[in-house]
């Protein structure tokens, strides 16, 4: 069987068609000369070479995509590929078929979970300004990529001069989506106003590049005959209103048969799954690229239940291991050897820099014309000029439609990688926000004044902690002299696509139905705390969400606090309870970010063990009924804890119980340690008896607070003390005990399976101790206070009937 390989015009490969697996090398046989176990080696080594470069790169914040492109490189001609023996062995003419089929079956699937994560109807929001900054983006570029088509363009090509014009200027005024998404979280610049404004540019320049890129197949591809631009046009036309007029309405009738709640036949996705290549077949046949088939049915897919299902069922196994293959290919096809001569060197760095400088150039004078400042504006036009999945597509259709010969190709790929690879380190020197140091006392709740106002960072990650944090803001009695101020936080994390970053800031009409389960969540979590704000007395609720790579989402709740002052953030633990009454982790990043909140917190910490608080879900204060219990040891975290539960203590619905652990004499003291200051034990042990002794004489005469000293020896009688208490409370409060060493925990630390909860934290919130109790750990902000200069607060909701509310845009902290 003879087929001719697609990256020579002369050569003829030759193969067995029975050639597809081996009977091992122990008949005799070279596994590398067949097609499956050549291909199996062909995809680990892409693998392993991208994820090479993704380690290397991370330090530097680049995304992904240039080290999949550098991969390709590294293993195709221009460096390990020079070597006949490498590339005749490991990327042989003859797997060329193979491999770019299952390059492109990826891209196919990928270009697919796009369309279903995309709202087309965002385009129609973006607003006039993110609509003119992304056509004044574009149009330089483009006519800087149709002016190099003329000195690039060979005399001797079959295509004509507008094909080439189109292909180029797509290729240098494209905006990558995804790529920008995943920058713009790296620099922390995703909820800022540039942020929201780059994105929605850059969505809307995709947009148009779909449209030019189908237009340029459609005139690369039908040359013979003057019409057939034309019917491919039509064509296109009429599968797109097919899959809005036929295909929405059936897959709509698939959401409603199913009832909610229930997986989806896998009849039913099978039947999508097909269709994608369906699509995919449609659109190659009309003279389409068959990407463009799966991404418009992608589209007309509806943003909900289904659309999560298929993401959740390919998004691991296309954009791990297929996708990479396609920028592989991309690389492997770029042969930087055949760029010859300084001439050609030179053109190479001048569209380069006339590219980037003309997107820059025309979003600058859009952005002036809408009263930005150009420092902003410059900024802008570089994060546009992030390239990335829809420019290789553009090349790689290119050099298949000879379009690009090999040296225009890889000069365009190579023009790709540096335009994205100098974008963040530039930016991060550009443009720096300006973010002044808020200086302010009532860091702690110890801190805070008994007639002040309290502020809370609530921090949400899904709704099932949402009733108990409401009972626990109701404890904690907010009054008129001292009112609570909440700033409830819905904790998202950054996918990189469309859906994840738009519906964050798109503020929708009430009573509209969720697009997503983000967003469905979202409402659910804003309902029940307006709902409590409207039952309570007192109290003030902003909603916020806040969108990041859980690896960074601390610097987002960080800034968040310092930002409006807060007092004490409340973050949820990471396991949540199971129906055994045992613990399960819920999400490992939840840890994370438990834990750098920790380490960087700019206020008190809270970290809330959902057990359920007496199991109630009422909103009327009268209600209430709690038992409270504060295992006091000594230190700033237990000081702080007793100090929030003392607030508490105010409620007439709190019964409260003290326990304060004292080593018996004989027991020697340990030696001090540290946390970000040096811990003096016995300036601790006063700070701790003047702390209690003023609590005790201010509490003397109310019969619901329990003050206890119980006598200890070691770890084994305090871990009996506790047990004593658990079948009687609602709710313990403890501090974490970070940096204080005591007799009464020693060897408690050693077999801690949550050291970030401290000794007596961890003890708690197993899985075989206090059951049905929820846990409060405490940690106290340590800063040096006595620098900080107690500001004026800024306006507080409490303060008036119509506060803003960003509903799904996370304000500024910046």
């Amino acid at each position: 069987m003879a087929e001719e390989n697609s990256t020579s015009d002369t050569s003829i490969i030759c193969y067995a068609p029975s050639m597809i697996t081996t009977n091992g090398v122990w008949q005799g046989d070279n596994p590398l000369d067949f097609s499956l176990p050549l291909f199996v080696l062909q995809l680990t080594l892409v693998v392993l070479v991208t994820r090479f470069f993704v380690f290397v790169l991370k330090p530097f914040r680049q995304p992904r995509v240039i080290s999949e492109i550098l991969g390709g490189i590294v293993l195709g001609p221009s460096v390990l590929g020079r070597y006949d023996k490498f590339a005749n062995t490991v990327f042989p003419q003859r797997s060329v078929m193979v491999l770019e089929t299952m390059a492109n079956v990826g891209l196919l699937y990928f270009l697919f979970l796009v369309g279903v994560e995309m709202d087309i109807m965002v385009v129609r929001k973006t607003g006039r300004r993110a609509l003119t900054i992304a056509i004044g983006g574009m149009v330089l570029p483009f006519l800087i990529g149709a002016a190099f088509s003329f000195s690039m363009h060979r005399s001797d090509d079959h295509l004509g001069q507008g094909t080439y014009i189109l292909f180029l200027g797509v290729a240098l005024s494209v905006t990558a989506f995804p790529v920008l998404a995943r920058i713009l979280a790296e620099l922390k610049l995703i909820n800022t106003e540039i942020g929201r404004i780059s994105m929605s540019a850059a969505l809307v320049n995709d947009m148009f590049a779909w449209i030019l890129l189908a237009l340029a197949i459609a005139l690369a591809e039908s040359e013979k005959t003057s019409f057939a631009s034309l019917w491919v046009m039509i064509s296109s036309a009429a599968f797109i209103a097919a899959c809005v007029f036929v295909v929405r309405p059936g897959i709509s009738w698939i959401i409603r048969k199913t009832p909610e709640g229930e997986n989806f036949s896998e009849f039913y996705i099978c039947l999508i799954l097909t269709g994608v290549m369906i699509s995919g077949f449609i659109t190659d046949s009309i003279g389409t690229h068959s990407v463009f088939g799966a991404f418009v049915f992608g589209l007309v897919i509806p943003n909900g239940p289904l659309g999560l299902t298929l993401i959740e069922k390919l998004e691991d196994f296309v954009s791990g291991l297929l996708l990479p293959l396609f920028f592989a290919i991309s690389g492997l096809k770029t042969n930087i050897a055949s760029i010859e001569g300084p001439a050609t060197w030179i053109t190479l760095m001048l569209v380069i820099v006339l590219a980037c400088a003309g997107k820059v150039i025309g979003t600058v004078i859009v952005a002036f014309f809408h009263g930005m400042p150009v420092r902003e504006g410059i900024t802008i036009g570089l994060l546009l000029n992030t390239k990335g999945l829809v420019e290789m597509i553009v090349l790689n259709v290119g050099k298949d439609q000879k379009v690009l010969d090999d040296e225009t190709f890889a000069t365009m790929v190579l023009i790709a990688l540096v335009m994205t690879g100098v974008i963040t380190p530039i930016v991060t020197i550009l443009y720096k926000p300006v973010r002044r140091s808020v200086s302010y006392k009532r860091r702690t709740i110890q801190q805070t004044k008994p007639d002040s106002e309290l502020r809370v960072l609530v921090c949400v990650h899904t709704p099932r902690n949402v009733p108990t944090i409401i009972n626990l803001l109701e404890a904690s009695h907010a009054t008129k002299r001292s009112p609570i101020c909440i700033y409830v936080l819905h904790l998202v994390e950054l996918t990189g696509r469309a859906s994840a970053m738009l519906i964050v800031h798109s503020t929708r009409k009430s009573g509209r139905p969720a697009l997503n389960r983000t967003q469905a969540q979202s409402d659910h979590i804003i309902n029940a705390f307006e709902n409590y704000e409207q039952h309570a007395a007192f109290v003030a609720v902003q909603p916020l969400t806040a969108i990041s790579p859980y690896s960074t989402m601390h610097e987002d709740v960080c800034s968040l606090a310092e930002d409006k002052r807060v007092s004490f953030i409340i973050i949820p633990f990471h396991k949540q309870q199971t129906v055994d009454g045992g613990m399960e982790a819920t999400n490992p990043a939840y840890r994370l970010v438990n834990q750098n909140l920790l380490g960087n917190s700019p206020c008190s910490v809270g970290i809330l063990v959902d057990r359920g608080l007496n199991g109630a879900t009422r909103l009327t204060s009268n209600n209430i009924s709690l038992q409270v219990a504060v295992l006091f040891f000594g230190g700033p975290d237990d000081r702080e804890a007793l100090a929030y539960a003392w607030r508490m203590a105010e409620h007439p619905g709190i019964s409260l119980s003290v326990l304060r652990f004292i080593p018996d004499e004989d027991v020697a003291e340990p030696a001090s340690s540290t946390r970000n200051m040096n811990v003096d034990m016995k300036k601790q042990r006063q700070l701790d008896d003047e702390y209690i002794n003023t609590f005790r004489a201010a509490n003397a005469e109310h019969e619901t607070i329990l003050y206890v000293d119980k006598v200890v020896s070691n770890g084994e009688e305090t871990v009996a003390a506790v047990r004593s208490m658990d079948s009687s409370h609602d709710l313990f409060i403890v501090g974490r005990g970070e940096g204080m060493l005591s007799p009464l925990t020693a060897g408690l630390t050693d077999w801690s399976e949550c050291p970030e909860l401290g000794a007596i934290g961890d003890l708690l919130a197993s899985s075989d101790f206090a059951a049905t109790v929820s846990v409060l750990v405490v940690q106290q902000y340590v800063g040096s206070s006595a620098l900080e200069d107690d500001m004026d607060l800024p306006d507080s909701p409490v303060h008036s009937h119509e506060h803003p509310r960003d509903t799904y845009g996370l304000q500024n902290p910046r």
